[in-house]
């Protein structure tokens, strides 16, 4: 019997420790083993990536080369320039492979990819094994466990996984690895489409990564920057295996710092070091196994001698936040990263409303502006220019470093939101996906549907204040002094409001404030500062009561009024948000009517779990509350129909996926082929 051929595809695990894909792989003692990464069109053009996580994932892939090199002098990292659609039907065929091998991904966008994968490895005879490992639980396993139904809150996913089975110990990283086979490449090269490119804006140059299909030498190697078109990097933070799991082991050597940890206990302000883990970008390429970090720190907290912390707060809570999230995706597909025909997120009109296609019930590119001062507001905030000093330190460490601690995110998601300028999450979520590290589509979403008060977490009365809520672990400023380094000479007692510091003080800070021209805010003079742009006592009593009247009405993303546009009748003309004074029928797309709207108006919108807030969630964010505003006192209970099936899942074909950055496929695959 002819022994196995077979590919092992790496994805969202970057690593050799851990792997259960890779165990399956190497399980079937394959005559020849390709280890094989494809470089993804979608990722590299359709989805927000900035110059920060591309060397992250570089630094990854370059490590995970090296490590397969070591325990086999003939075997690397073979990374093929184009995608995996067009790739894998002409690999099969060349290199007479009889397995394909990968681990499971529940995002919406990879879903579609791998049921194309599978579809041309069945019809090539090629057997395709998969192994889920991105998780503490398998996703969808989680979701049958959870009645079928999205995980919506911590306590779900402490019911629903042990129904599973306790989470696997870890497996030891392979000593050797098979030979690979020929790498002969006698096929067309099929160039992807490169326009429209969400990235184009970073780039200094064109991207020339697909050129050739092994890369310009031809030996597989990863491509750079300088080919992706992009700047040098400006994180400080590196990806790989080798530097994960040293990070890990130094957490792990604290004991009580493993043990005791309570998230809402760290400081946001910390820096060098920070005061958590810095792993989630590991998790997220896989350079570091969930179930790795899970075991380590569970062993410490059995042996500890005190009093361990719990989920939430705990290091164990904050993986089961992730899985939380992970398992909503995989129930909703695509529409848990949009509020449009999300079953489970409240709508609510705000500033800068997605676009939406109805053929496809997903967001396009681009958004409404229904306001210009909320989109100078949204400028203004993205480039940390918001004239809140603990707020532009936050942003401009995100887009230096891509990285903030996660209070941190909290505090600039709730100012852009419901706490300040009342603008779309969307729009947040998006500037998050280009900067970010550790940006997966299902935190991500899941944690700005959170902190909006959309989904997940109900008190929208808890407002973080961007002036109280830093100096409560930073009463000297140092976090803003380095961040924003034009403030760096004022005094603590003006820092966190250099408005209202006296002039003689400013002066002698050197420090100038001015109010900024709409365009030109990273483009002011020497000691520079810009005024705030609202008054923000003013700004959260807005929004409260707006949140308020949202609530009140009690619409969500699949709700046939905001389908068919007519939302609006349910608002008053002079509130905050995109109703204000004007007819809005286009803000989530044309009205809809006759067939279509009649068939919406008979669709189950019952949203039973929709924000499925539990005790231990709500002290999670309570523990935060000092420094937060709490004037709201809207606690009624929501008016909840019956339960629907949860399945939210929407079946398309490539052609018929608009372009969007949260996940979506875009038929990119094809341009010309090139021998």
């Amino acid at each position: 019997m002819e022994k196995p051929r077979v590919i092992y595809w790496f994805r969202t695990d970057l690593r050799l420790h851990d792997s259960p894909a890779l165990k399956a792989a190497l399980d079937l003692n394959p005559e020849f083993f390709w280890p094989v990464w494809t470089w993804d069109p979608h990722y590299v053009y359709r989805a927000r990536v900035g110059v920060n996580r591309w060397q992250f994932l570089i630094d990854c892939q370059n490590e995970l080369s090296a490590s397969i090199t070591k325990r086999n002098p003939k075997s690397k990292l073979f990374l093929m320039r184009e995608a995996p659609q067009t790739l894998f039907p002409k690999i099969f065929k060349a290199w007479k492979i009889t397995h394909l091998v990968f681990e499971k991904d529940t995002d919406a966008y990879a879903r579609d990819r791998d049921a194309a994968i599978i579809s041309a490895a069945k019809e090539a005879g090629v057997k395709v094994i998969i192994r889920s490992g991105r998780t503490l639980w398998d996703s969808d396993e989680l979701v049958k466990a959870n009645n079928g139904q999205p995980t919506m809150s911590i306590s779900q996913v402490e019911h629903a996984g042990p129904k599973i089975g306790e989470v696997p110990r870890p497996i030891s990283a392979p000593e050797s690895l098979p030979n690979p086979g020929e790498t002969t490449l006698e096929f067309e090269h099929t160039e992807p489409e490169d326009k429209p490119d969400l990235n184009a804006k970073g780039r200094e140059r064109i991207d020339r990564s697909y050129e050739k299909i092994a890369g310009p030498n031809g030996d597989f190697a990863v491509p750079t920057l300088q080919e992706l078109g992009f700047p040098a990097a400006t994180t400080p933070h590196r990806g790989g295996e080798t530097v994960a799991l040293a990070a890990l082991d130094k957490i792990i050597e604290d004991e009580n710092y493993t043990a005791t940890f309570e998230k809402p206990k760290t400081a946001p302000t910390d820096f060098e070091p920070q005061s958590t883990t810095l792993l989630s970008p590991h998790l997220h390429f896989g350079s570091l196994s969930v179930r790795q970090f899970y075991w380590k720190v569970q062993d410490v907290i059995e042996s500890f001698k005190g009093t361990a912390s719990t989920p939430p707060t705990s290091l164990i809570g904050q993986l089961l936040f992730r899985d939380m999230y992970f398992g909503a995706q995989a129930a909703l597909g695509y529409t848990f990263a949009q509020t449009i025909y999300n079953s489970h997120c409240r709508f609510i009109p705000w500033h800068l409303l997605s676009k939406v296609s109805h053929d496809t019930n997903l967001i396009k590119p681009g958004y409404h502006i229904d306001s210009p001062q909320a989109e100078e507001w949204f400028t203004r905030w993205k480039s940390g220019m918001t004239g809140f000093p603990f707020i532009d330190g936050l942003m401009r460490q995100l887009k230096q470093e891509g990285w903030i601690h996660h209070l941190g995110r909290h505090a600039v998601a709730c100012f852009l939101t419901r706490g300040g300028c009342y603008i779309s999450w969307e729009r947040g979520a998006e500037v998050f996906e280009e900067y970010l590290l550790d940006h997966e589509t299902a935190c991500n979403a899941g944690n700005w549907q959170w902190l909006s008060c959309t989904a997940f977490f109900a008190q929208f009365f808890r407002v973080y204040s961007p002036i109280a809520f830093g100096k409560k672990t930073d009463k000297n400023g140092d976090f803003i002094r380095r961040y924003v380094p034009e403030l760096k000479d004022l005094d603590a007692k003006y820092i966190y409001e250099p408005h209202k510091a006296p002039i003689q003080d400013l002066r002698r800070a050197g420090v100038k404030l001015v109010k900024g021209e709409e365009g030109k805010w990273e483009a002011l003079g020497e000691g520079e500062y810009v005024k705030p742009m609202f008054d923000f006592s003013e700004r959260r009593t807005v929004c409260l009561d707006r949140m308020k009247k949202a609530y009140k009405v009690g619409l969500y993303g699949n709700s046939p009024r905001v389908i068919d546009g007519t939302w609006r009748e349910l608002f008053n003309d002079d509130g905050e948000g995109s109703t204000q004074g004007r007819s809005f029928e286009n803000a989530v797309g044309s009205k809809l009517s006759g067939k279509e709207a009649t068939s919406i108006t008979k669709m189950d919108t019952g949203n039973d779990d929709a924000v499925e807030e539990d005790e231990d969630e709500a002290r999670e964010d309570r523990s935060e509350e000092e420094g937060c505003d709490k004037k709201g006192k809207a606690r009624g209970k929501d008016k909840r129909g019956k339960k629907r099936s949860a399945s939210g899942k929407h079946s398309t074909t490539p052609s018929e996926i608009p372009l969007r950055s949260q996940g979506t496929l875009y038929s990119h695959f094809t341009k010309k082929p090139k021998t």
